[in-house]
């Protein structure tokens, strides 16, 4: 079985690795790299780095209209969090087609961002569906899934990494049956469809005097790792990494140290910041960041 990989983020590298002990991967298309850091230097992503140590060609198109070229001679194409649509004409090139390995349980949130939603929707459970990739978005037919809980605590970062590595079983036990014909794809309810659309930064802002509890611990724990949940303090902004529930009463918006705590004042309750990250600096524990401020009650705006 000929294969080729699409796919760019680190959530991307488990799957490319099960491809790679399944078929002969012929092609690893990638995006191009990136300025990253201070210094600005192009940094390749994460499956280009991890097609390099297995020695399997890569291709960076800067044009969707390279991809038909690209996926000649291959059986299948498996995409995972490339990041660009697929136009048609490379849609039709593979005799099994493209088969996307997607961070949800289609048709639930389809889009960019299924995991933040998610999680920002306080849904209880998620999963990897595999399906094939048409010219809709992520509208395709379905082979199959597999479900897990979401943790009470986890946050984006955290859940995406573990839906890797479900998402790597799942197409190392399904894919010769797809590409052989014997798993045929059944189509999506559109009825049931909800759309995970790209997370904006101003989406992150945190606002405690609207947001109730659950709702501010649920945008911290969905924009982890990226953007970051923030809100302004005195002018700059601060971003918080964790925080959990809390008991106590402190006026919504404000955060207080309390014997050893940080509280900061919800809407309807308190909520303790354990990780904060302050502009221009690293991320340190709440506590030490309220110890910079000799204690001083913070304003989030």
């Amino acid at each position: 079985m000929r294969a080729a990989f699409l796919g760019t983020p680190d959530a991307a590298v488990p799957i490319l690795a099960a491809l790679g002990a399944i078929a002969e991967v012929t092609v690893v298309i990638t995006r191009p790299d990136k300025p990253r850091g201070r210094s600005g230097d192009p940094q390749p992503p994460p499956v280009k780095v991890a097609a390099g140590r297995h020695g399997w060609p890569v291709a960076q198109p800067v044009r969707a209209a390279e991809l038909a070229g690209l996926v000649r001679g291959v059986d299948v194409a498996v995409v995972a969090a490339y990041g660009r649509i697929v136009p048609g004409e490379a849609l039709a090139i593979p005799a099994a087609g493209f088969v996307n390995v997607h961070f949800s349980l289609l048709p639930r949130w389809r889009g960019a961002s299924p995991v933040v939603r998610a999680i920002l929707a306080g849904d209880t459970e998620t999963g990897v569906t595999l399906m094939r990739l048409d010219e809709g978005l992520d509208t395709g037919p379905t082979f199959d899934r597999v479900a897990t809980p979401i943790g009470a605590d986890e946050t984006t970062g955290d859940l995406t990494s573990r839906l890797a590595v479900l998402g790597a079983r799942l197409l190392a036990s399904r894919l010769e049956a797809i590409v052989a014909g014997a798993l045929p794809p059944v189509a999506q309810d559109p009825t049931r469809a909800t759309a995970a659309g790209k997370v904006a930064v101003e989406e992150a802002h945190l606002d405690p005097r609207r947001h109730r509890v659950a709702a501010l611990l649920r945008a911290v724990r969905a924009f982890n790792p990226k953007p970051g949940a923030w809100s302004v303090v005195e002018g700059e902004r601060l971003k918080v990494w964790a925080a959990r529930p809390a008991h106590g009463q402190v006026a919504a918006g404000t955060a207080e140290r309390r014997d050893g705590a940080v509280l900061l004042g919800a809407a309807d309750g308190v909520v303790e910041l354990m990780t904060v990250q302050p502009a221009g600096k690293p991320s340190m524990s709440a506590a030490a960041w309220m110890n910079g401020r000799r204690g001083a009650p913070a304003v989030f705006e």
